[in-house]
């Protein structure tokens, strides 16, 4: 059975419930009126109408074709998508549609897995037809160090590749490496890693279908593969002589050494190369997951908090973050990073991405509540991981496929609320949100094409609908008769 059908096999009761055959659009238009009738011809027909939002579009069908109406290219380009959707010949209709959230993204881990351009641009054609317009493309990691950045060969001689990795069917996570040897595969994985043309190749495919890739390059936790690289930008180089990234899932205590100045440098330069290779407003600085023990009994640390007047190693991340910020507002770049960034005397421009939640706080990390964030100034993307984390097993019956341990279902995605729990008066600065695909358990494009969707599906009309969404029953409806339809056309 394909992914689709075992999904809606679990929602069979409503998706029989409909007693008219549903047009297969998901997203749902936000109006939709059917006329009698079919069109007689393919013509498509553009015209702009200053009117209309941002994003948005009128389509009208009738016995002499479509009418697209938009008042930019975007609008445009998602009633062609809209039209796409709709089976031969297009019934009559009118439909006037635009989004509730500016932010309607999708994230992508090549870190722990690689899966290349061909893959990347598949996930972005379905991104488009889904009406979804942020590739969150994370890069760099503990497990493997995606971009060549000149000046620094090393990064991709020893971060893109590691020694090994945990074989199918285990879930090392924690203790160290010597701890989890039995879980170790001993096969070595890569080089992996992308160049410039590659990314630069990426970045117009994707805004060929109006989509904005936002890089990450985390920092100043997640850079083991990094240091492994360069082992002098750490805190105790000693510990990265095997100059091999991370082989099993989880964290790594050895980060970005903030004490050392040619490793903030070195960090800045890389921030410099992924502004000028990346076009976008947004550069994403990770922030999540810092452990501080190495801070801590590091003296060029703490000879560091000294000078800064920094009270503890726990406040050393404020700084970076402040930091780097600066460093991408000073090259016309805004900073994204996941929640745990925020703690401390942050910017307000820095755009929190809220993740936990409050089950998942960790030990010595604090969150900054959504609701904190916005009201201290901070624009908020909402990816909360127990509705849009899509390692997450999906609850089906007979799947193949190895996952994270949590459930996250269909019908739960569907659920998702940006806004859910945040004050009115606040919810202005809520971009939007995204689904996350994090690929400690993800191996292949057809691993990766299998959790994707269809709850990438359910979380994009969330986002493009926000509270008017037409409801799950509706949903599972529309997306069974979009997947007759794909069948028919194979």
């Amino acid at each position: 059975m394909t992914r689709f059908a075992l999904a809606l096999a679990a929602c069979a009761p409503l998706a029989s419930a409909c007693a008219e055959a549903p047009l297969p659009l998901v997203p749902a238009p936000r109006t939709l009126v059917r006329a009698l009738g079919v069109a007689a011809t393919s013509n498509v027909v553009e015209r702009t109408d200053a009117s209309l939002p941002h994003e948005g579009y009128r389509l009208t069908v009738d016995a002499h074709g479509a009418a697209i109406a938009a008042s930019d290219a975007a609008g445009a380009f998602y009633a062609r998508q809209t039209l796409a959707q709709l089976p031969w010949p297009w019934p009559c209709l009118e439909i006037e549609d635009a989004p509730a959230y500016r932010w309607r993204g999708l994230h992508l881990d090549e870190c722990r897995h690689f899966f290349g351009k061909e893959t990347v641009k598949a996930l972005l054609d379905k991104m488009a037809a889904h009406k979804l317009n942020v590739f969150h493309w994370h890069l760099t990691d503990d497990q493997g160090w995606r971009i060549d950045v000149p000046g620094y060969p090393d990064l991709v001689r020893y971060g893109a590749v590691r020694s090994a990795s945990p074989r199918h069917g285990t879930h090392p996570s924690r203790g160290t490496v010597a701890e989890n040897a039995a879980a170790l595969n001993g096969t070595r994985y890569g080089p992996f890693w992308y160049g410039e043309a590659d990314l630069r190749e990426i970045v117009a495919y994707a805004a060929a279908r109006h989509i904005a890739v936002v890089p990450e390059v985390e920092l100043p936790g997640h850079v083991y593969a990094a240091l492994a690289a360069y082992p002098e930008f750490a805190c105790f180089p000693e510990n990265l002589a095997g100059r091999d990234p991370r082989t099993i899932w989880g964290i790594e205590q050895d980060v970005l050494c903030i004490g050392n100045a040619r490793a903030v440098s070195f960090m800045e330069d890389v921030l410099a190369y992924v502004c000028r290779v990346f076009p976008g407003r947004y550069v994403h600085i990770g922030g999540d997951e810092c452990p501080t023990v190495r801070w801590e009994a590091c003296g060029k640390c703490r000879a560091f908090r000294a000078a800064h007047g920094i009270a503890d190693a726990a406040h050393q991340q404020a700084w970076a973050t402040r930091h780097f910020a600066a460093f991408l507002a000073e090259r016309g770049k805004r900073a994204v990073g996941w929640d745990e960034c925020l703690a401390g005397d942050v910017p307000a421009d820095v755009v929190g991405m809220s993740w936990r939640d409050p089950e998942c706080a960790g030990a010595g990390h604090e969150i900054v509540t959504p609701s904190a964030a916005l009201a201290r100034g901070h624009e908020m993307v909402m990816a909360p991981n127990s509705y849009c984390y899509l390692d997450y097993n999906q609850g089906l019956a007979d799947d193949p496929y190895q996952y994270a341990r949590r459930t996250l279902t269909l019908a739960r995605a569907y659920q998702f609320d940006p806004c859910v729990g945040i004050p009115e008066h606040l919810r202005r600065g809520v971009l939007g949100g995204q689904g996350n695909n994090w690929t400690e358990y993800t191996w292949n494009e057809y691993d990766l094409d299998w959790k994707v969707w269809p709850r990438a599906a359910a979380l994009a009309e969330c986002l493009w609908l926000g509270a008017d969404r037409p409801g799950f029953n509706d949903f599972v409806q529309r997306l069974a008769a979009q997947d007759a339809q794909a069948g028919a056309r194979r």
